[in-house]
């Protein structure tokens, strides 16, 4: 090596040990971007939007609805907008298709949607997986990791909910449902649960969900949806709540439960002039149903979450 370049490395080599140490960052290739796994024998994949500030970071897990995508989920929600400015990481899994590289994907909710739930595709066992990854990584606080989801991934919420209460300290589930028959969940679950006014693809009073055409005709579920209220009162009787407190704000009704034995609180926010439609972010396609402009899902389900970390509480119901 000539004297040149024998300098040169010296120079540079202290350059590159402090890239290597660093903490990771938002947009560095190996914290950021798509990532894939091997589970179940399927290929599956994420995005990864790492804001964070440091090891041990707030997790937000955000699924798209049915027929959508992780990038989709990116626009209709605009999470990142939060994540950003709070230092969050924010996950963006893409569920499955009927056939390989099909960007109309839909979550095994167990009675939604679709190829995924005709197929039972593991998605618990993804999201879990996916989890893991970053715990096991340090970049994942154990004690703060967050679902939410809208749709169908509303109801993979639910479900993640009941399953993965040693992984998950609260969840968001936002136009979604549950249908009257689940089994009592493993732990109690703190619950943010945002149903629109006007949704009419999953119906406020219950009975078939109206999404085949956003599927490509497939079969949607197999069971009619619950009434919208059923989400709230399942949690509220699992956490051990009380009677709810009824109350307005400029933009939605709410329904709180917050006397509760489990300490696991549960709200229920009825957006006004809201289909079916994540408040305050963007459509998720053409012609679907305008969000309502004055309540912020992003942001309402943040300041829940922020409050909440797993616990190892004993689960207590009355």
């Amino acid at each position: 090596m000539s004297r040149f370049l024998r300098v040169a490395a010296l120079c540079f080599l202290p350059l590159m040990l402090a890239v290597a140490q660093r903490p990771h960052a938002a947009g560095d290739t190996a914290s950021s971007g798509e990532q894939t796994m091997t589970h179940g024998g399927r290929t599956r994949s994420y995005l990864v939007h790492d804001f964070s500030r440091g090891a041990n970071a707030p997790v937000v897990i955000v699924l798209h609805g049915g027929g959508g995508n992780a990038a989709n989920a990116v626009t209709m929600t605009g999470f990142d907008r939060v994540a950003r400015r709070e230092g969050l990481i924010a996950i963006y899994p893409n569920g499955t298709s009927a056939r390989e590289g099909g960007r109309f994907l839909t979550w095994n909710a167990g009675h939604c949607c679709a190829a995924a739930m005709d197929a039972r595709v593991d998605d618990v066992g993804f999201v879990a997986a996916i989890v893991d990854t970053l715990v096991d990584a340090r970049r994942a606080d154990p004690s703060r990791v967050y679902v939410t989801g809208m749709s169908n991934g509303a109801m993979m919420t639910h479900r993640l909910g009941r399953e993965l209460s040693k992984k998950i300290a609260a969840i968001a589930p936002v136009v979604g449902a549950v249908f009257g028959d689940e089994r009592p969940p493993a732990a109690p679950m703190p619950a943010f649960i945002i149903v629109g006014a006007d949704d009419r693809t999953v119906p406020g009073t219950g009975g078939p969900l109206q999404l085949r055409l956003l599927l490509g005709g497939a079969r949607s579920a197999d069971r009619n949806v619950a009434p919208a209220i059923d989400q709230a009162t399942y949690w509220a009787k699992a956490n051990g709540c009380g009677q709810a407190a009824r109350g307005q704000t400029r933009a939605s009704t709410v329904l709180e439960w917050t006397n509760c034995s489990s300490g696991a609180s549960v709200v229920f926010h009825t957006v006004a002039g809201n289909g079916h439609a994540w408040p305050g972010g963007q459509p998720g396609r053409a012609g679907a149903d305008p969000p309502a402009a004055d309540f912020d899902a992003s942001e309402a389900m943040w300041s829940f979450f922020k409050t909440q970390r797993r616990t190892t509480q004993p689960f207590v119901t009355r």
